[in-house]
């Protein structure tokens, strides 16, 4: 029904900088919230940033002032552009469409297969 396919992630020196993008397609009307989760090593997943339809943002405390979330609706298209990336940045990092409704109704939750991200120190 709903795929989304994620794009950026790699190995970056700490301090360095990447971008993730994530694009829905499918038969989608609207989406109200996408956002990104990650995954590091021996941890449980964990937000790090959403953004709204309407574009209001939440950032997890951890990369407040160094990640910035952003999406295009029109797209159906979500990016992070990571920046002063720290060793503890490593993960999966996921990305997620929350509320997606079709032509035909609602469609629910989405998740993306995951991109992996690795900051060396």
């Amino acid at each position: 029904q709903v795929q989304l396919v994620e794009s950026g992630g790699g190995l970056v020196q700490a301090g360095g900088s990447l971008r993730l993008s994530c694009t829905a397609s499918g038969n989608i009307f609207s989406i109200n919230a996408m956002g990104w989760y990650r995954h590091p090593p021996g941890k449980p997943r964990e937000l790090v940033a959403t953004i709204t339809r309407s574009g209001s943002t939440t950032y997890a405390d951890s990369v407040k002032g160094r990640f910035t979330i952003s999406r295009d609706n029109a797209k159906n298209q979500v990016d992070l552009v990571m920046n002063s990336l720290k060793p503890e940045d490593t993960a999966i990092y996921y990305c997620n469409a929350d509320e997606v409704i079709s032509t035909t109704g609602w469609l629910g939750e989405f998740w993306g297969q995951g991109t992996q991200v690795t900051v060396s120190s």
